[in-house]
């Protein structure tokens, strides 16, 4: 009997726990101001072991960094009497990352399977949440794919396969770019080790992207106290509508 309940320990709590992720980033706090052209992070990290690799496969690394999720209304638009581009159709996607980006260091289809993939959301299609678009249009791949196409043209949906560099046995690293046209928010990086197409480990940590200067002074504004943002917003208005008529008079004369 003892060693039956020795035996079940050992399985529910092997001596051997496997391949572990170390990692962090070059920078997790990222300032957005007026003159914000964009940037990059380095995510680098390692794989620490209690025992000899294991012969199941390769290891291989895949990194993803998602923003804030929300909600998006995707709109068709079709053309009528041959020359009018007009809205036809329209979905809301429940939720989808406002930035995605994934590196690997092979490609995603040989490092992940397709239910590990569907497990842990890893590939861009997977990471949008389109059930709802589904059960009320039955076209949810059709506004996703276009989801995708706008946004991966924008530089906010980046696939970089082959991008994570191994530097030894266990030591990787990448860069992730981030375009200018970030949202502002909590960001999420994480980086999973898979063996066989097999996820291995997990390892999470977030990533600040927050405005700065007058940007965030007016977005705290506008989020915070929207009468006065909106009665300040029509002064600036009705006084740049003045002086540009005030121009116009004087070339005038």
């Amino acid at each position: 009997m003892l060693r039956f309940f020795a035996l079940l320990m050992l399985i529910a709590f092997p001596l051997n726990a496997g391949e572990e992720i170390v990692a962090d980033l070059s920078q997790n706090r990222v300032g957005i101001s007026a003159t914000f052209d964009g940037s990059h992070i380095l995510v680098f990290g390692a794989v620490s072991r209690d025992a000899p690799a294991p012969d199941s496969g390769p290891m291989q690394v895949v990194v993803s960094v998602s923003g804030p999720r929300e909600a998006v209304t995707i709109r068709r638009k079709d053309k009528r009497a041959g020359i009018i581009w007009v809205n036809s159709a329209s979905a809301l996607i429940d939720e989808a990352p406002s930035f995605y980006s994934v590196a690997t260091t092979v490609p995603l289809g040989q490092a992940l399977s397709e239910a590990e993939d569907a497990k842990h959301k890893v590939s861009i299609p997977r990471a949008i949440n389109s059930i709802g678009t589904q059960i009320a249009t039955g076209q949810a791949a059709e506004f996703t794919d276009a989801l995708i196409r706008i946004r991966s043209g924008n530089g906010l949906y980046q696939v970089h396969e082959g991008a994570v560099e191994f530097m030894s046995e266990t030591l990787f690293r990448t860069e992730i770019d981030l375009p200018s046209n970030l949202t502002a928010g909590e960001y999420t990086a994480r980086i999973l080790i898979t063996r066989d197409q097999q996820v291995v480990d997990v390892f999470k940590t977030k990533l600040d992207i927050h405005k700065v200067g007058i940007e965030r002074w007016l977005y705290n504004l506008a989020h915070e106290n929207a009468i006065y943002y909106g009665l300040m917003s029509l002064i600036i208005a009705i006084v740049a509508g003045w002086m540009a008529s005030a121009v116009f008079s004087y070339f005038r004369a």
